[in-house]
């Protein structure tokens, strides 16, 4: 699946130049700066006419103008693509970002999720969203923390390595809650969880590491490890959890990533036993964990077992915690426990990085979970999402009853919905995307099942019925072919 450029043009309707020369220039102007390249594929046509209210016939001139020039090619059933006939004419002096581009280690994320990424703010039902929705968001609490953290702000100089001392030491009695003791001096801050992954892998992990996961993962749906050459390796998941007595004892590098409290995207809980046997298995074999708990507060039917980090005497766990899932995302703030040591160096790793996450964002967060009634807004948000659950879940039966299959999540935002072995999750994908609706395929999380991801954070109940519903045709059609 090609990538599509991003497309923003501006019309000038009082100007005298045509329109169709008007796009033809635009087009020339973004591939002769480099921000379209080589492969990149336009919007249709009747989108384009659309969205700015022309002529289908001016897009089409103008098309067909860019084609002649050598500047994009058009081919039946692939849509019209950016070429590299013209690019050293179109570029005269201009550096060849086309090689640039694609010289960084740093691989480009997947096709799919590069799609999902650029449309999700401009599609009206976002079944895919794994963030609350707006209507969720704790605005009081989080507005309160903030004004609190405006008055409290003596400076917003850099703070230390580590983070925040006093956020440091909120996380400390907040994740004793979660049987986890620990220090200040075992926890670094960092901007989401998802930094967190990165600092590991540029810091810790050896050219060619083996990653062991569940078969689908979130981790898979990223390429942060790819800079380093990691393999993946399935770990089979029964009823309990992860079988992790599958995975060889090795003296290769080799390291086990997990979700055990709601998992995403499959939504499942690794039992009490099945976590203390983990550990046990990890402790014997000096093998390393990253135990990614973003949904732990997010149980909707009873608090779930303590994490893998609470019967953690050895030091094997790196714990990575965030308020992404169960606050703001947008206040960019996550936090790492492990070994004073592997904290240390990732500090230092971060310092080169960022030089630390937002003091203003940490110092919300500092009032928020020292708040008395954090609490409560916690819970208040498990009632709102345990509601959006039922209604997701009365929509699923309703829809999609006699055509795929789930499991209740127990907590969350997932649903993890198997679809008949005929469907094309790709056409699937592209057809509901056209129709408004945004959906993961299972295929990003390494899946080789025949599933989408469905949220019913983000979506309203009644966004996810008509959402559910779209898909439903969709996939009625498919398999009356």
């Amino acid at each position: 699946m090609a990538q599509t450029v991003h497309f923003r043009w501006q019309p000038q309707r009082e100007s005298g130049t045509p329109l169709y020369q008007q796009l033809i220039t635009y087009c020339v102007t973004q591939i002769r700066q480099g921000n379209w390249l080589v492969g990149q594929q336009l919007p249709p046509q009747r989108e384009l006419a659309r969205t700015y209210q022309v002529n289908r016939s001016t897009i089409h001139a103008a098309i067909a103008e860019l084609q002649a020039l050598g500047v994009v090619t058009t081919a039946h059933g692939r849509g019209t693509r950016v070429t590299s006939n013209s690019w050293s004419t179109l570029l005269g002096a201009t550096p060849d970002w086309q090689r640039w581009v694609h010289a960084g280690e740093f691989s480009a994320n997947q096709p799919t999720i590069q799609t999902i990424n650029q449309r999700e703010f401009a599609t009206p039902i976002r079944l895919s969203t794994g963030e609350l929705g707006p209507d969720l968001f704790p605005r009081q609490a989080v507005q309160t923390a903030m004004h609190q953290a405006a008055d409290q702000l003596t400076t917003l100089n850099y703070l230390p390595a580590r983070g925040s001392l006093a956020l440091r030491e909120a996380l400390v009695r907040r994740l004793a809650t979660w049987g986890v003791q620990t220090t200040p001096e075992n926890i670094l801050i960092t901007s989401g969880s998802l930094q967190a992954l990165q600092l590991i892998t540029a810091a810790l992990l050896e050219p060619g590491t083996t990653v062991y996961t569940a078969p689908a993962s979130y981790l898979r749906s990223l390429r942060v490890l790819e800079s380093v050459q990691a393999k993946w390796a399935p770990v089979p998941v029964d009823e309990q959890g992860l079988a992790y007595w599958q995975i060889p004892v090795s003296s290769q590098p080799q390291l086990l990533y997990t979700v055990p409290t709601f998992d995403n995207p499959l939504g499942t809980v690794m039992s009490a036993q099945r976590r203390q046997d983990l550990l046990a298995f990890a402790q014997k074999y000096q093998l390393p964990i990253i135990e990614d708990t973003a949904y732990q507060e997010l149980w909707l039917d009873q608090r779930p077992p303590l994490p893998l980090k609470a019967h953690d005497t050895q030091g094997n766990v790196l714990y990575l915690g965030t308020v992404s899932k169960d606050l703001a995302p947008g206040l960019r703030v996550g936090w790492l426990v492990g070994p004073q040591a592997v904290v240390a160096r990732l500090a230092d790793v971060k310092m080169q990085m960022d030089y630390g996450a937002s003091t203003l964002s940490q110092q919300t967060l500092v009032n928020l979970l020292t708040a008395p009634d954090y609490p409560q807004t916690l819970q208040r948000l498990r009632d709102q999402l345990r509601a959006r659950r039922e209604a997701a879940l009365a929509s699923l039966a309703a829809t999609l009853g006699d055509l795929a299959t789930w499991q209740r999540p127990a907590g969350g935002f997932y649903l993890w919905v198997q679809l008949p072995a005929k469907v094309d999750l790709s056409r699937l994908f592209q057809a509901a995307l056209a129709q408004g609706v945004l959906v993961n395929p299972g295929t990003v999380y390494g899946a080789r099942t025949n599933a989408v991801r469905l949220s019913y954070a983000y979506a309203t109940p009644a966004e996810f019925r008509q959402g559910v519903t779209v898909l439903a045709t969709l996939i009625r059609d498919q398999l009356s072919r």
